[in-house]
């Protein structure tokens, strides 16, 4: 296992947290949809937790964990949906662009996970399945919420 690569993918992990953080944290603030204010707290919960984590990992390898707000091209785009989403109050719309953001999270742990599984020790890529599922569990749970949404 070569720690560097290790580390290199915790932090991209770290900053798909941060982005994500941000992100709902935005949307608590633009919408007035006190479900969507406690959904979008639980999703920066998850988050926490999996930063939390991950910032851990990357301390016990003795490396620094890069911590700052870079948005990847692809998450801004897709927070800059949301918002726009929240500007139309349209409930589907909101609930269709925070699915599309979550699939990115999704994705970046998938591919980490079936791509670089090799790179990781056993307890890394345990605790990134763990993460991945929780995860998962929150885009479920906004997707279930957008296929709800009667017209």
């Amino acid at each position: 296992m070569d720690d560097i690569k290790t580390i290199g993918l915790l932090n991209n992990l770290i900053l798909v947290n941060n982005d994500r953080i941000e992100g709902y944290e935005m949307a608590i603030h633009e919408t007035d949809e006190n479900d969507l204010k406690l959904l979008f707290s639980q999703f920066i919960q998850t988050s926490v937790k999996c930063k939390s984590e991950l910032l851990s990992e990357v301390k016990r390898l003795e490396a620094e964990a890069f911590i700052s707000n870079r948005t990847k091209a692809s998450f801004f785009k897709t927070w800059d949906s949301v918002k726009t989403a929240l500007n139309t109050k349209d409930r589907k719309v909101i609930l269709d662009a925070c699915e599309e953001g979550e699939g990115l999270v999704k994705k970046n742990y998938e591919d980490t996970i079936r791509e670089h599984g090799t790179d990781l020790s056993l307890n890394e890529l345990a605790m990134l399945k763990n993460q991945y599922m929780n995860l998962k569990n929150d885009h479920d749970r906004v997707e279930a919420m957008g296929q709800s949404v009667v017209f």
